[in-house]
């Protein structure tokens, strides 16, 4: 299998910039500003001192020239609740027949106004995060879920690029008009990466664009990593052996999760896997699924990855789901039942529960993305 770097070590890898211990690395501050004043003074503490990052959470905004710019929704207040310093906030273009490149350039531009009115910033590289986090403002990774945009045209990395875009997850729930691999829910049709899609990963590890192989299915997994010059991100996914009882949940999540070997895989390559939120009904469950991970891959190889929406949903009007005005509910913060206070607030509470140590919750909310970010970032802008 290629290596990442002919000169480093795994070591040398995992200590790359100084930031593999997000524990002392990234606890760059005191106390954040948007602590709560209510929650434990520890919980708090960590929340602050650490880099809480969701490496996979939707903003939904109008894709359709005619519905541009959409209403305004308040991701500032979303973030300073969550405790969150940053998410890697994407969208998707293969819901909709049509010209996805049109819809992936409106889809940046609603984004663009999102971020105008709520005073945030992307941030482009790991350096760029380090600073939001020092200032205590909360900073977005620009990320898309799936290739589609593409549509054979690998000259449109670079206009993404140039847009903001430094996180892609490579496939998504359908095949693209030019496939670049087997999507993981779908009949094998290509027998694992694709030319094209091989083509783009190179192209993605040149423009310094962290890959994302969610949704990819195992032989697609197996030949990116050779392909690729830098580790890789599988954004949101859970270990196979987590399924409950419940057949049918079971028949729908059973695709979309990893098998321990799988697993160990894609760390030994210097690859961070994220967690996601969907097979776990309390907070608690949540943190035990992210130990059971941790047994599998170690501690410097998992992230958070929560695959939900921080701020609530945006429908066009006229769509059922949301009533003739564009209707909009729901969100991260609430992603349980008994949730009192934001997401990384709530996290970190049941991390601590289950055994986790400050530094290895520094690590697991964001420092092992930090890392393969910076590795596929570094020396550009």
């Amino acid at each position: 299998m290629k290596k990442f770097q002919p000169n480093w070590s795994r070591r040398q890898f995992l200590s790359a910039a100084g930031i593999a211990t997000a524990g002392t690395a990234m606890m760059m501050s005191p106390l954040a500003a948007w602590a709560i004043e209510e929650i434990d003074p520890r919980i708090a503490k960590i929340v602050a001192d650490t880099m809480g990052i969701d490496t996979h959470n939707h903003i939904d905004v109008p894709l359709n020239t005619a519905e541009l710019p959409g209403p305004k929704i308040d991701l500032a207040a979303e973030m300073k609740r969550s405790g969150l310093s940053a998410i890697c906030m994407t969208f998707a273009t293969d819901y909709q027949k049509g010209d996805a490149y049109e819809r992936f350039l409106n889809g940046l531009t609603a984004m663009d106004e999102q971020l105008k009115v709520n005073g945030l910033q992307r941030a482009f590289t790991l350096r760029d995060l380090q600073k939001a986090h020092r200032n205590h403002h909360p900073a977005v990774i620009q990320s898309v879920e799936g290739a589609h945009f593409l549509e054979g045209h690998l000259d449109r990395l670079s206009v993404a690029y140039n847009r903001g875009l430094r996180v892609l997850t490579l496939l998504h729930d359908s095949d693209a008009n030019v496939p670049l691999g087997d999507v993981f829910t779908n009949p094998i049709h290509y027998g694992g990466l694709t030319s094209f899609g091989a083509n783009v990963i190179r192209e993605c590890n040149r423009l310094g664009i962290l890959v994302d192989l969610s949704h990819a299915n195992v032989p697609t997994v197996t030949a990116a990593l050779k392909v690729a010059s830098h580790p890789l991100l599988v954004s949101h996914t859970g270990l196979d052996t987590q399924l409950g009882q419940n057949e049918t949940m079971a028949r729908m999540m059973r695709p979309r999760l990893i098998s321990k070997e799988h697993a160990k895989f894609l760390a030994s390559t210097g690859s961070v896997i994220g967690v996601w939120t969907h097979l776990a009904d309390t907070a608690l469950e949540y943190a035990q699924n992210i130990r059971a991970m941790v047994d599998v891959v170690g501690i410097d190889h998992v992230c958070i990855g929560t695959d939900t929406k921080l701020t609530p949903a945006y429908h066009p009007p006229g769509d059922k789901r949301g009533g003739a005005g564009g209707k909009m509910g729901g969100g991260s913060n609430e992603t349980w039942p008994d949730q009192k206070f934001g997401f990384y607030y709530t996290v970190v509470d049941a991390l601590l529960k289950t055994g986790f140590n400050r530094d290895e919750i520094g690590r697991i909310g964001g420092g092992n993305f930090c890392r393969v970010f910076d590795a596929a970032t570094k020396g550009h802008h």
